[in-house]
């Protein structure tokens, strides 16, 4: 049986999907449900007592016990409650196993412990989960058994939304509407839909299980708050592409084929730049199934790992001095009937709905930069962005030696009347083909690159949902489409007006385009002249969510409400200063039982040496001494670091929650722990290895 065979045979087994729903459902109920959908028509109660049934007799089958409402609050993680399908103790002993289609729609699972940032009091235990049809139902199969997951919207009981897919759907709604607006104004009356697609390249560590377990600082906060640099990193690249080791490959097997069964399009798989570094990718499908399956695709990787004796590492930056993990957003926009909105053709130039639709994003990104930025913003992705590994903070638009040259066009004549070519790219070897190359380079420090038919967003973490930037990015383009056909519809001269949006947007948000290398401080200072907002930290870029514009933004869309928006940033400043506070606490911890007692030891073992050297009547060695001596200054250091964050962590915790405590936790506590870290990585290049209590950089980034 062939590899492919297989895949075919495997992939979406554990879905309800559309194949699914076709075999099981009456055609009548199918069409209905299809229609719901696809926003045709809302969802009956009858279709839902139906799909209920059909569903819980499939999950049966499949050996489900229990069902739950899949969700995803603010944490930016994926939640369940599970509950059995027995509904009742008949007379003979027996249970009745139901699943109604109230159960499968609505859910009350309390929850009330998320986060909400003021939405509801912890006391106000009402929050509802509503099943999203959008997203298909799937079963889970792990130690707990086989559990039924129906995808589902989380909001309070007053309607404000507590999740991410809530805020999602809307915004997807509203891209929806503009683009067929502006659709229908050049002349398309048959596509009914447009998507937002989206596909997600997820990044990842991984690290021997038993050497984690001796590692509290990646218990605690999945990165390492201490630790001194191998000889040897990433210097050589060899890792990166290289041929990937054999425990790794049957970890990625295994991966893969539970990512198939689960109707997820695991696609390229690879190693990563850093040692330890891989990288999973999928292919390109609907914005809000996208969403769900990068949860599964994070929460596979870390189940996974484990059967393996291994640890996946999603943290952005889980060591100091290698390149941190992201996950490359790449967004475009399609219709129902197949047609990609960023496909520039053959002949860009002549491409008119194109340049306008390229132009309203460059317009979007200008305006909105400071959103867009915050939609990537948590605290391990501070420890990445601007540090020449990843996109610098500076949100600017990759558009490639091609589209910046018809929009050099547009902008210094009025007309674009010619188009790059991509050439052809002769290798000079007779028995290799020459190959037609693309019309332009890609970029790889632009945080949003056009590549040829979408945008990819290159700022994400790897461990956040790629819900908020999506969100972000839909919004803002349906703004900026909003205002197009505003003027369209009321234009004499269709022809004419398209032509002057499409050269006033691009001579007035040309600041946006940047070409060059972006991790050079030439580009900063670029940026600065041009007016370009450098937002280098989360608790910089938290309060771009709750401007007059992004209020007005997101309230004309339905997509969030000026509460809804204040509550987030509450959130967000409550959970970077949480986070902060946990690794503070860590290191304290770390530093003072096991850090400096293993200086102690080693520092009165080479004192006792030394002594020894003395009675036996023999010259003492000036570097034994200048080490004790080193090494006694480093402990004092370490000592004297570790009160300081010690009074500066309390001092934080005393401090009422909000902007004012995030400020201090950055500008205070962070300084206080790199003050710590110093001493003790320098330490760890003098302690014998045997008596460092744990495990160094070598041994989790080379020992896999």
């Amino acid at each position: 049986m062939s590899e492919n065979l297989k895949i075919t045979e495997i992939f979406g087994e554990n879905v309800f999907n559309d194949t699914v729903m076709r075999e099981r459902l009456p055609k009548k109920i199918y069409k209905e449900l299809k229609n719901t959908i696809e926003g045709r028509k809302d969802l009956d109660p009858v279709v839902a007592d139906v799909v209920a049934e059909a569903v819980k007799e499939w999950a049966i089958e499949k050996g489900a016990t229990h069902y739950t409402h899949w969700f995803q609050p603010l944490t930016g993680t994926t939640a369940e409650k599970h509950d059995s399908f027995i509904s009742a103790l008949q007379p003979d002993g027996k249970v009745m196993m139901e699943f109604s289609g109230k159960e499968l729609i609505k859910g009350e699972p309390d929850a009330s412990s998320f986060p909400s940032g003021g939405l509801r009091a912890t006391f106000e235990a009402r929050g509802y989960t509503a099943w999203d049809c959008t997203s298909p139902i799937f079963v889970k199969k792990d130690a707990a058994g086989t559990i039924l997951c129906i995808p589902t919207a989380f909001c309070s009981y007053t309607g404000e939304s507590l999740d991410k897919k809530t805020p999602l759907l809307r915004s997807m709604e509203a891209i929806n509407v503009q683009s067929l607006r502006l659709l229908r104004l050049f002349g398309n009356t048959t596509s009914k839909r447009v998507t937002p697609s989206v596909g997600p390249e997820q990044e990842y560590f991984l690290v021997d299980l038993q050497k984690f377990l001796k590692r509290k600082d990646l218990i605690f906060t999945g990165r390492t708050l201490f630790g001194a640099m191998p000889p040897k990193g990433q210097e050589l690249d060899d890792h990166y592409f290289g041929a990937i080791r054999e425990r790794i490959a049957g970890y990625m097997k295994d991966v893969n084929e539970e990512l198939w069964k689960l109707g997820v399009t695991a696609k390229t798989q690879h190693n990563e730049v850093a040692p330890a570094q891989h990288e999973l990718a999928v292919v390109y499908g609907e914005a809000n199934v996208a969403v769900d399956h990068n949860q599964l695709v994070m929460e596979v990787l870390k189940k996974i790992a484990g059967r393996h004796g291994l640890r996946c590492l999603l943290h952005e930056k889980p060591f100091a001095g290698v390149n941190g993990s992201g996950k490359h957003n790449n967004w475009s926009l399609t219709t129902d009937d197949g047609k990609n909105l960023l496909d520039p053709g053959k002949t860009p130039h002549e491409n008119v709905q194109f340049l306008l639709v390229l132009t309203c994003i460059l317009r979007a990104v200008d305006i909105h930069a400071d959103l867009l930025r915050e939609s990537a913003a948590d605290v391990g992705n501070d420890h990445r962005l601007g540090a020449n590994e990843a996109p610098p903070a500076i949100i600017s638009v990759f558009l490639g030696d091609q589209l910046e040259d018809v929009l050099s066009q547009l902008i210094e004549t009025g007309e674009a009347t010619s188009s790059i070519k991509g050439g052809t790219l002769k290798t000079g070897v007779r028995s290799l083909p020459d190959l037609a190359k693309d019309a332009t380079d890609r970029n790889r420090t632009s945080p949003f690159a056009f590549t040829g038919n979408k945008f990819e967003f290159r700022m994400v973490g790897s461990a956040d949902s790629i819900a908020s930037p999506n969100i972000v990015l839909n919004t803002i383009v349906a703004e900026a489409f909003s205002e197009v056909c505003d003027r369209l519809e009321k234009a004499e001269d269709f022809a004419l007006e398209v032509h002057d949006i499409i050269k006033e947007y691009a001579t007035k948000h040309q600041r946006i385009v940047f070409n060059g290398n972006g991790y050079s401080e030439e580009w900063v200072e670029e940026a600065k002249r041009r007016g370009l907002p450098n937002i280098r930290s989360m608790v910089e870029a938290i309060p771009a969510l709750t401007t007059e514009k992004a209020v007005v933004l997101f309230e004309k869309f339905g997509v969030f409400t000026r509460k809804e928006l204040e509550s987030r940033a509450e959130i967000q400043y409550e959970a970077y200063a949480k986070a902060i506070n946990i690794e503070a606490k860590a290191m304290i911890d770390i530093a003072g039982k096991q850090i400096i007692p293993a200086v102690v030891a080693y520092v009165t073992k080479l004192a006792k040496s030394i002594n020894e050297v003395k009675k036996a009547g023999c010259e003492i060695v000036d570097a034994q001494q200048k080490l004790l001596e080193e090494t006694s200054a480093l402990l004092k250091e370490t000592k004297n670091a570790i009160d300081t964050l010690i009074e500066i962590t309390e001092t934080a915790g005393k401090m009422e929650e909000g902007k004012t405590q995030a400020e201090f936790y950055h500008d205070q506590v962070k300084t206080a722990m790199e003050d710590l870290r110093t001493p003790v990585d320098q330490l760890e290049m003098i302690v014998d290895k045997d008596m460092w209590p744990m495990p160094s950089y070598g041994d989790l980034i080379f020992e896999v």
